[in-house]
């Protein structure tokens, strides 16, 4: 009876597997199926196979999509905002877990409050602020509002790795009359690198997508990153649906590739981030 239950429940499982799989995989597909494409093709039936290649789209992509400018700056961003955050985050962090700070609870419900509402709430004011300031369409200005828009979640990861830590590293560093800053940065922060090394990917790949903000703030073509110059190709009558897609498959593969690179230090991250907590 055990047997048949283990049995039953296994292919439950592999069915749901199947299933996320096919969810998961199937758009990638579509994507670079009608990437070979031409827009005819595309509208008559996109679920169809190419009969001609039209690998013409990439090339068109490139160039309309001004791919290396658009990456440069997403790229110069997202590492900008990853230094900001984790910096931010990993001190916030160490000293939350490890002082008794006083109204914790209070700093928790405002960081909480802080990553479920709306980020169009504060669009309007940020935009005026900027504005007043002359920092539209300047990309380092959006380092740092990315950086304030992602270091509370970073806080909270990090902090479980931080509580994680056995203090008998700090205490036997300050018996050797090391300071608090000398025990962070040469012991505190290599031990928590699978907490920082997630971080940092998560972040990167929200900055990476991020949308809103940049269609808003970084109004010029110089300046545009990787996520606004993807709308590029709807036009106003007409779509190019074989150069969108050829766009969407030259910046998607990249980052698919480095995130398998990455997924065994991201998932033990995660895993060692959700035990210590």
């Amino acid at each position: 009876m055990r047997i048949r239950q283990h049995a039953g429940a296994r292919l439950v499982q592999n069915a749901v597997i199947a299933a996320l799989v096919v969810v998961t995989v199937l758009p990638l597909l579509l994507m670079l199926n009608n990437s070979l494409k031409d827009r005819v093709s595309i509208t008559r039936n996109p679920l169809a196979p190419p009969k001609e290649l039209f690998v013409s789209n990439y090339e068109k992509a490139w160039v309309q999509g001004r791919i290396p400018s658009a990456a440069f700056n997403s790229m110069s961003i997202t590492a900008g905002t990853i230094v900001v955050t984790i910096l931010c985050a990993s001190m916030a962090a160490y000293v939350f877990a490890r002082r008794s700070v006083r109204g914790w609870q209070g700093f928790t419900i405002y960081f909480l409050v802080c990553n479920t509402l709306p980020k169009q709430l504060i669009i309007i004011p940020l935009f005026l602020i900027l504005q007043r300031l002359k920092l539209i369409n300047n990309i380092f200005a959006m380092m740092f509002i990315y950086g304030a828009v992602f270091t509370p979640f970073a806080l909270f990861l990090l902090r479980t790795y931080f509580m994680g830590i056995d203090r008998d590293y700090e205490n036997s560093a300050k018996i050797d009359g090391a300071s608090m800053w000398q025990i962070f940065i040469h012991i505190i922060f290599p031990l928590v690198q699978p907490g920082l090394l997630t971080a940092a990917v998560i972040v990167g790949l929200w900055c990476w997508n991020e949308f809103l903000f940049a269609v808003t703030f970084l109004q010029t073509e110089e300046v545009s990153t990787i996520a606004v110059r993807f709308y590029s190709f709807i036009g106003r009558y007409n779509t190019e649906w074989g150069n969108m897609m050829a766009y969407a498959a030259i910046i998607t593969v990249p980052v698919m590739v480095f995130f398998i690179l990455l997924q065994n230090r991201f998932i033990d991250g995660m895993t060692a981030g959700g035990i210590k907590g």
